[in-house]
């Protein structure tokens, strides 16, 4: 059972005999909805996407957290890591060096961020193990001066696994020959790839005792990185720790690393759901057209109604519920088809790229070559209570005008 204000409402959603146009109208507004209700929620799932894809990248190569010592070195690094071991939210640390230097082989050369990690240490804290292509990280063994490169950098270079290259770093050394910079060659024996371009093409892995013995830091290290149970409270325990550990070492989270990315696709993100709300905007100002027409249309019918006892409220009522229900199919059918559309969003890229035989997404540009979606119900429901509150509103002034009938007036002329 249902009032018969809805019954009516309905009726006048689809297509009469004699007028077809004003049902054409609504199938118009209800695709308006749909489509901007879609546009939406892909455009957002993408945010949510390469946000989500960047942060798993970017964590498979770096630490939740990292303690540093003031001016490059840390010379009591085992009692902070014993330190820092001790927190029950700590679940594994490991010693690092860290450097720049520049990676030459025959003609070619280029800049690089450099690590000296402990390869069983490090299989703790990170997921760089998991990402070779050639060789193992557990081929870097101390004074054997191997080096593990980005799969880009490799291929800048021209090496394999098995060719060597020279390494200068930005100290120097006086021989007799005067001040010249500090070079050491290395054996190529393994190539990672992490799928983000400025990794592959900028890191490179040395063994920890040979990078502490190429930059002189005897038993001192870099600092220590931390893996946390739950990366998302990351900055607290940073904070928990920096506080325990004193004024000694300097303690970094990977929210305040990578502060501008994650700053850059939030800003983003808010901007693109306004923008994007704007195409919903017009289309439930052709509700309120629909409705306009709708009205002036029923003009003999509202005063029909009037004469057997409807009261202004009931014709309201009758005309909400018509808005009302262009709002939730075009809503729903745009949460369905966004949704549809986001979850095979990638195979979808990818088939395109096929067919027109190019690339979408540089990854020297966008840091990866794919265009990850990830469907956030929350992101989803507010985009779907948005537009159903807009395309509400949209039906108040012509139920108004409804309402306001005389129905003296309307059948004036019938």
């Amino acid at each position: 059972m249902i009032s018969y204000e809805l019954f009516i409402g309905g009726r006048y959603l689809r297509a009469a005999r004699g007028n077809r146009f004003v049902s054409f109208i609504s199938m118009i507004s209800m695709a308006g909805i749909a489509i901007g209700v879609t546009v939406l929620i892909v455009v957002l799932s993408v945010m949510n996407g390469f946000e989500v894809e960047l942060r798993e990248r970017i964590l498979s190569m770096t630490s939740h957290a990292t303690i540093s010592g003031f001016g490059g070195a840390m010379r009591n690094w085992e009692s902070v890591a014993e330190q820092a071991k001790t927190h029950p939210e700590v679940a594994a640390v490991a010693p690092y060096v860290e450097g720049q230097a520049l990676l030459a082989a025959r003609e070619l050369s280029s800049g690089i961020q450099l690590y000296g990690v402990n390869p069983l240490q490090e299989r703790q804290v990170s997921k760089i193990p998991d990402l070779m292509t050639a060789g193992a990280l557990s081929d870097l063994r101390a004074g054997g001066f191997g080096i593990v490169l980005g799969s880009e950098l490799a291929k800048h270079l021209r090496v394999g696994v098995g060719d060597r290259v020279t390494l200068v770093i930005p100290q120097a050394s006086v021989t007799v020959a005067g001040v010249v910079p500090r070079t050491r060659r290395f054996l190529v024996v393994g190539i990672f790839a992490a799928g983000m371009y400025e990794y592959d093409r900028n890191f490179a892995y040395l063994h920890l005792d040979d990078a502490a013995r190429l930059y002189r830091l005897g038993d001192a290290v870099s600092g220590v990185r931390l893996r946390l149970h739950d990366l998302f409270e990351a900055p607290r325990i940073a904070h928990t720790i920096a506080v325990e550990l004193g004024t000694g070492p300097y303690v970094n989270d990977w929210t305040r690393s990578h502060e501008n990315f994650f700053r850059s696709i939030a800003l983003t993100k808010r901007v693109l759901f306004f923008i994007l709300l704007l195409v919903v905007v017009v289309a439930a100002f052709n509700i309120i057209s629909t409705l306009v027409m709708v009205v002036k249309d029923k003009q003999s019918d509202i005063a029909i109604l009037r004469t057997l006892g409807a009261t202004p409220r009931s014709i309201l009522k009758i005309f909400i519920a018509q808005g009302t229900g262009i709002g939730v199919i075009g809503t729903v059918l745009g949460v369905l088809l966004g949704v549809l559309l986001s979850v095979n969003l990638e195979s979808l890229v990818h088939l395109l790229e096929r067919v027109l035989s190019t690339q979408f997404l540089d990854a020297q540009v966008y840091f990866m070559s794919d265009l990850p979606a990830v469907v956030q119900w929350p992101d989803a429901l507010q985009i779907a209570a948005t537009a159903f509150g807009l395309c509400c509103l949209s039906t108040l002034y012509p139920a108004w005008r409804a309402a306001r009938t005389q129905p003296a007036q309307a059948l004036r002329h019938e």
